[in-house]
């Protein structure tokens, strides 16, 4: 990327990438005017440029607090960000542009930006646009941009390398205490509750232990590096951690973040499956996720509640179908379809908008897709949660349909944040695609 001291951004770049305003340090970005404008109009959009769109506006108003945007606000990156008022008047510029055209408008100010500052670069996704720009002498780049993901939140778990002879002896014991495993450490290192640590030894790459913290007992304790529910296996720390929090009855929320792939419906599922329909803890398991559409709606749907909602809850389905038949065909006996469970009472499925005001008491309890639930929304179904029974909320915070939240304001994220501190909370971020090596690819690259 060039390294000028200005850089004018298109609206191109900020329905791509919107957190395009912080990737300049110490540079200063201008946005014209006019952009403010397409904003507001393309905040009614449904799709993906209305959810850039709202971010965008969102990021605008969070940097007001820093001063006057026209006159310009320094950002935390050590960056500058101005609004430019003022336009070129038509017959101005070398040659005549259609200036009721928002992208020839933003261009206009870039040009009449760099007669004043040589030093300034206009950046844009429109090839068009950047070889209009060309025409006119102004220097111009395209925008890379910034994969955004959760990487920044609370994970949940903890790496740390130690001896061979330490992680061997460590795997032998019951419980371990903090200085056991930092006694090499000047300063002493904190834990939250229900807080994973994963201990391994570049002598034995292959081997680790992964022990959870009791705040209470103020030690560690181990899980089992084999672990299975209902007919599925463990296949990497993460899951295994997940797997012991979901288990423990004595941690009443569960959250469960990362890309899709990761296993978090699915061990939720099985987990609720085998402790309502073996281990006999709950009466029933409670599933709903927020509806909200991937790109365009297609509109309302025919039929009662059930039929209407069996569109959204359709996942839920895919992986309750997937349990129940590889239990059946393992054990050679037949098994209850999701249907008759269903009919049956024991499993629920149940739109999120009919919760305000109800008691639940006693069941396994799974919201999927969290991360597009409002603060406010979180808290009115948290709030919900009667004695006995368990929460556990699924959902990948880098993956937003709800343009009323972003990656750190959401429900999800704000409940992790807030949460961890407790010792009735648990989380685990999810970071390896377990179902197949395609999905692995497509999260990672796309």
């Amino acid at each position: 990327m060039s390294q000028a001291s200005v850089y004018v951004l298109d609206i191109s770049v900020l329905l791509q990438s919107p957190d395009a305003l912080y990737d300049f340090p110490e540079k200063e970005v201008v946005l014209p005017v006019s952009i403010l404008e397409a904003l507001e109009m393309l905040q009614l959009d449904l799709g993906e440029k209305g959810r850039a769109a709202q971010s965008v506006s969102q990021m605008l108003d969070d940097c007001r607090q820093y001063g006057s945007l026209a006159e310009g606000v320094c950002l935390p990156n050590g960056g500058k960000l101005r609004i430019e008022l003022s336009e070129p008047e038509a017959g101005t510029i070398p040659y005549s542009l259609n200036l009721k055209s928002l992208t020839n408008r933003v261009l206009a100010v870039a040009w009449m930006l760099n007669q004043k500052n040589k030093d300034l670069v206009f950046v844009s996704q429109d090839e068009n646009l950047r070889t209009k720009a060309n025409t006119l002498s102004v220097p111009t780049i395209s925008h890379e941009g910034r994969r955004k993901d959760d990487s920044s939140l609370y994970s949940g778990m903890r790496r740390y390398a130690v001896s061979k002879q330490k992680l061997r002896r460590f795997s032998q014991q019951d419980s371990i205490v903090a200085e056991e495993v930092f006694s090499e450490q000047e300063e002493n290192v904190e834990f939250y509750p229900n807080q994973g640590l994963l201990l391994n030894s570049p002598e034995v790459p292959d081997e680790d232990v992964l022990v959870i913290y009791n705040s209470g007992k103020k030690k560690f304790e181990p899980v089992a590096k084999e672990q299975g529910v209902w007919g599925i296996r463990t296949r990497n720390p993460e899951q295994r951690l997940a797997l012991a929090l979901l288990m423990n009855p004595k941690i009443s929320v569960v959250t469960l973040s990362g890309k899709a792939g990761t296993g978090k419906t699915l061990l939720s599922l099985a987990v609720g499956l085998q402790q309502m329909m073996v281990d006999n803890i709950y009466t029933r398991m409670l599933v709903s996720r927020p509806i909200f559409p991937m790109g365009r709606d297609l509109g309302f749907l025919p039929g009662d509640t059930q039929e209407k909602l069996a569109p959204w809850m359709q996942p839920i389905f895919d992986n309750l179908e997937l349990l129940i038949k590889n239990t059946a065909s393992k054990k050679s006996a037949k098994r209850d379809s999701y249907h008759e469970l269903m009919d049956r009472g024991m499993l629920v499925v149940e739109p999120l908008t009919y919760i305000r005001g109800r008691s639940i008491p006693n069941q396994h309890m799974i919201v999927d897709e969290a991360q597009n639930l409002t603060p406010h929304e979180m808290k009115t179904i948290v709030t919900r949660v009667g004695e006995g029974t368990k929460i556990v909320l699924t959902g990948d915070p880098s993956q937003i349909d709800n343009t009323d939240v972003n990656l750190s304001s959401n429900g999800l994220s704000t409940l992790v944040e807030r949460f961890k501190d407790s010792p009735l909370a648990g989380h685990v971020r999810f970071s390896r695609v377990e179902r197949s090596a395609l999905a692995e690819l497509a999260a990672t690259v796309l």
